[in-house]
């Protein structure tokens, strides 16, 4: 067997650490004495300037990083951002580009919108502010919200198959009691499902909820916990253990459950561009972009992508930032399908994301920074978290139109020399 090139270098550059003089003295455990930084119950300027003292007296950080992190308006709203985080020592700046207007003729979201993108990757807000461009002149990208339920899965051990069964029965007998558990928890969210699923001697419990506004991440675990402990207390057939969250609901994981049915707000927007927009707002044209899209689309296939799709991922992460999301859910947020066919003379573009998790309220929504961007969109109250899902659907599709185009006509590179590399 010919072992290949890259794993012999990979194997000497080891072999050649490994046997460094100290090598095995530095892999050992250490009890060396360190010094610890405790969390503290609520942030102020105070507590941010007492970390910073602790930092620079261990000679981690300097003055200057203090006054780049924790700046004077930081300071002054120590106590809004301490809500959302613990141990504070300042926050951190990222350039916010806008992409605009975008035009969405949607079930919730219908206007212009300013699309607001925080990044430190050159060329995405370009790339993004161009597909917006070209669909608005088209007359907007159609979206709908097609399904909403954020998703959480409990589970249960017992001590068998049998037991795990009885409790089934007696959960699928009782769910209007283990709803009105859930929904007391919440004004705004409510179990919409509840799903058993048995492997031998474990039970999960799939809800799914609607969470009004808010994505309603926390929103969910607090009602299932509340279901759990009912369950518990009132089924005769008791677990030896349970837990609020088995994994099974890919929060914060790409999953074929998640693809398949949804978690959060799945979502289609699509639009047909005539070929002139193709032509001289893509520089491409429509049987090339066609062409691309086949081989890209071999390349998802043959790769074992959950869907297929360009870069999602680009526009959900910059958009999460901007709008104070979880930019941890673009794990989960960034599958889906991107479509494009001929229709008549022009190109059907459309992307169907089946677990957006954004909302207009709760979580990182309310800092300033963000509270701001999100005021660009002129988003608030009913409706306005499906209209934001709408928006974030109609951005990707932005961003995937833009590459399309870009690397079927081979000028892909060139734009990311000339904006980022050469600015």
């Amino acid at each position: 067997m010919i072992v290949p090139h890259h794993v012999t270098e990979m194997l000497r550059r080891v072999r050649t650490r490994y046997f460094d003089t100290g090598t095995e003295a530095r892999m050992m455990p250490s009890d060396d004495p360190f010094s610890s930084l405790r969390p503290v119950r609520a942030t102020s300027a105070a507590t941010i300037r007492g970390y910073w003292s602790r930092l620079t007296s261990l000679h981690v950080g300097t003055d200057a990083d203090a006054a780049q992190l924790a700046d004077p308006a930081t300071l002054e709203a120590a106590s809004v951002y301490g809500a959302n985080i613990e141990n504070m020592i300042g926050t951190v700046k990222l350039p916010v580009g806008v992409a605009g207007p975008l035009r969405v003729r949607g079930l919730h979201a219908d206007g212009d919108y300013m699309v607001p993108m925080a990044t430190t990757e050159a060329a995405l807000v370009a790339s993004y502010a161009r597909g917006a461009l070209v669909a608005s002149r088209a007359g907007g990208i159609s979206t709908a919200v097609l399904y909403e339920g954020v998703l959480r899965t409990p589970a249960f051990v017992f001590e068998s198959l049998l037991e795990a069964g009885r409790f089934v029965d007696w959960v699928v007998a009782q769910v209007d009691n283990l709803k009105d558990a859930a929904d007391a928890t919440t004004r705004y969210g409510k179990l919409t499902s509840l799903e058993p699923v048995i492997d031998t001697n474990v039970v999960f419990l799939l809800c799914r909820y609607t969470t009004g506004e808010a994505a309603g991440q926390n929103m969910v675990t607090i009602a299932t916990h509340a279901l759990c402990e009912r369950a518990v207390a009132a089924c005769p057939t008791k677990p030896r253990r349970w837990y609020v969250e088995g994994n099974f609901s890919g929060d914060k994981k790409a999953t074929f459950l998640g693809t398949i049915t949804g978690r959060g707000r799945k979502v289609s927007a699509s639009v047909v561009l005539p070929p002139d927009l193709v032509e001289s707002g893509l520089r491409s044209n429509v049987d090339a972009m066609l062409d691309y899209g086949r081989v890209a689309g071999l390349g998802a296939l043959m790769s074992g992508q959950l869907g297929a799709q360009a870069h999602y991922a680009n526009g959900l992460a910059a958009f999460y930032i901007a709008t104070g999301q979880d930019a941890a859910c673009v794990a989960e947020s960034a599958v889906g399908f991107t479509r494009m066919e001929r229709r008549g003379e022009g190109l059907f573009c459309s992307v169907t994301m089946p677990n957006i998790l954004v909302g207009t309220v709760g979580g990182g929504t309310g800092l300033p920074s963000q509270r701001a961007a999100l005021n660009l969109l002129g988003l608030e109250g009913p409706g306005s978290g499906a209209a934001l899902a709408e928006i974030t659907a109609a951005l990707c599709l932005c961003g995937e139109m833009s590459i399309v185009a870009a690397m079927s006509a081979g000028h892909f590179t060139s734009a990311h020399d000339r904006l980022a590399r050469k600015r």
